[in-house]
């Protein structure tokens, strides 16, 4: 079975939507020198922890902003209140997924739509 092994975030202003994934996530970005774009590295945590790193990059000719992936946190609630805090909104207001957690869509402030949820196998 195939996995997904990275994301990547496209958006017009790299370094106006990293404030966001910094402090609500704690993730960290690195300037990637020397390739074919600019480009940063994301690490979303230690290595020895399940899940992906990514990058992040301006849109390749004919590529619109965009991503799509799913970030899981310990309260929904309060993360959902940091995201507009720092500038992002709530565009799908919290759900219950039955018996995985509680998911919401949120946008950055370029408009990059990412799910967030909060694993929960008594979600109903």
């Amino acid at each position: 079975m195939s996995r997904i092994t990275h994301f990547e975030i496209c958006t017009d202003d790299p370094e106006a939507v990293q404030p966001l994934y910094r402090d609500v996530f704690d993730w960290k970005f690195q300037k990637f020198e020397g390739g074919p774009i600019e480009s940063w590295l994301v690490t979303t945590g230690d290595d020895k922890e399940p899940g992906i790193n990514g990058g992040m990059t301006r849109p390749r000719e004919g590529q619109s902003p965009g991503t799509l992936n799913t970030v899981a946190v310990s309260s929904l609630d309060q993360t959902m209140n940091k995201i507009e805090q720092r500038g992002g909104k709530i565009c799908v207001p919290k759900m219950a997924i039955p018996k995985v957690g509680w998911l919401a869509y949120a946008e950055d402030p370029a408009g990059n739509v990412f799910e967030v949820i909060e694993p929960d196998p008594k979600a109903k």
